[in-house]
């Protein structure tokens, strides 16, 4: 995730993405304390390295519970065999309430 900072430079961390019924979705694992996330909040865009190329999207948080429910089940099914300790972080109650849908910014 490559998002801004106040002085005009870029900050780039690496984040899971999952897709639900067509949608990428972001959390933050280190809660609503993540400086990317915060950055990603406050501006509601951000960008994203996707096989060498930088793509721009919008940031939106994404409430609904029942969505939200879908979306850790991707992150299960993507990350949780490989990772099962960070992949049950980032279904706990705090991370889940960090979810971001990224659209094209455009």
């Amino acid at each position: 995730m490559l998002t801004p900072r106040r002085d005009g430079s870029t900050s780039s961390r690496p984040i899971w993405i999952v897709v639900v019924d067509g949608q990428a979705y972001v959390r933050s694992y280190r809660g609503p304390s993540g400086a990317w996330y915060r950055r990603a909040l406050a501006d509601g865009r951000a960008a994203i390295g996707v096989d060498g190329q930088t793509i721009e999207v919008a940031a939106e948080p994404e409430h609904d519970e029942v969505l939200n429910g879908r979306i850790s089940d991707a992150f299960v099914a993507k990350y949780g065999e490989s990772s099962p300790g960070p992949t049950e972080a980032m279904v706990s109650p705090e991370i889940v309430g960090t979810t971001l849908r990224l659209t094209s910014a455009s």
